[in-house]
């Protein structure tokens, strides 16, 4: 005797579309996230950013360490967490916002604009008088890092490929002639 093999994978339902929610249990489920083109654009530059400076920490510590000692690497990373600050927020504050209207999207940018110059006058105010840091360093890491990390933003949109338009998805019940 020889023993059928059965799939007990459920078949679907065909009086359901594809993505349509085939049961309760799929009612509070959340829809599948699909990143825009722009989303990709500022993922890449986030991450390169992130990248750009890892390679100024492992490269500008060492460096700040034999050009001033300690100062140095106290310089080194400070420029680096001012850089974080200054190169990061706008980037986070656009992936955070990418699907919001224009509004909300150019008030949360205007926002952590002000927020991160606030930080970093603040931040230099603060350690202005001090001694335990290096100028110079911090300022050439500094420099480093915001204009690497405007240079790798730039790097991304041009690179990217987003559309002027989104076309939007045909209605089937349009009846127009010359639609789908």
């Amino acid at each position: 005797m020889s023993e059928q093999m059965t799939d007990e994978t459920p078949k679907p339902d065909p009086a359901t579309q594809p993505g349509e929610p085939s049961g309760p249990q799929d009612a509070t489920a959340p829809a599948p996230r699909h990143d825009t083109t722009s989303e990709q654009v500022f993922r890449t530059a986030l991450r390169s950013m992130l990248l750009l400076l890892g390679a100024l920490t492992v490269v500008g510590v060492p460096v700040g360490y034999l050009v001033d000692g300690t100062e140095g690497v106290w310089g080194a990373l400070i420029g680096i967490g001012l850089a974080l600050v200054f190169s990061g927020t706008t980037v986070v504050a656009m992936l955070r916002t990418v699907r919001s209207t224009p509004q909300v999207m150019a008030a949360v940018v205007m926002g952590t604009w002000l927020a991160k110059v606030l930080v970093v006058i603040v931040v230099l105010a603060v350690i202005k008088d001090l001694d335990f840091y290096s100028k110079p360093v911090l300022a050439a890491v500094l420099l480093v890092g915001v204009l690497g990390s405007a240079y790798l933003d730039y790097r991304a949109v041009t690179r990217a490929h987003v559309p002027y338009v989104e076309p939007a998805a045909a209605d089937p019940s349009d009846d127009r002639p010359g639609t789908l």
